[in-house]
């Protein structure tokens, strides 16, 4: 064997050797967690969490809203969002770490809306999330839903909330409640 075809096959064998140890990239649909430092330890239970990425791709991230996170590695991801939240000027030194595991088995957070609402079912929770926010996702309420008598399910209690007072509409949602939007009654209540 001459050199030239010798430094042609370790060449090849770097080349294949090489993604097998580069990081997973991100996909659609997947779950990946956030985890943040270098900010007010008020914030860091707000901006820290379980994610997931959109069907386009992004993940929704507290004071920046969307960030693209398909087609990047967690590192990538990681340096993408402290940039964003630097830019923004609400965190000046972020240092952000993001997991995502291969295999993608993270497991999604979610809360479950039904009743008079357009698409009942699981909507993905995302730190931050309210109520309305989350009625909104599942196509908002029908024209038989009754806003002023919504039921808000956590941990075996129901609470009744009325989303026409513009203060019940930011109410903050944990992962796993369940929301239900009760049909009108007779009068229209």
């Amino acid at each position: 064997m001459n050199l030239k075809s010798y430094i042609a096959m370790i060449a090849m064998a770097v080349g294949f050797a090489a993604p097998a140890n580069a990081q997973s990239v991100i996909s659609a649909g997947r779950a990946i967690q956030v985890d943040i430092r270098g900010v007010p330890q008020e914030e860091v239970a707000r901006v820290s969490g379980l994610y997931t990425v959109s069907e386009s791709g992004y993940i929704t991230m507290p004071f920046i809203n969307n960030v693209r996170a398909a087609g990047l590695s967690a590192t990538a991801l990681g340096a993408s969002i402290a940039a964003a939240y630097r830019s923004a000027q609400i965190y000046n030194n972020p240092n952000v770490q993001v997991q995502a595991d291969s295999l993608g088995t993270t497991q999604k957070l979610m809360v479950h809306i039904g009743g008079q609402v357009r698409r009942t079912g699981p909507v993905d929770f995302v730190p931050g999330l309210t109520i309305y926010q989350a009625i909104q996702s599942a196509g908002g309420p029908t024209e038989f839903g009754a806003m002023n008598r919504v039921e808000l399910l956590r941990a075996g209690k129901i609470s009744t909330l009325d989303l026409r007072q513009t203060q019940m509409k930011g109410f903050t949602l944990l992962k796993d409640d369940t929301i239900t939007v009760p049909e009108k009654n007779a009068i229209g209540g």
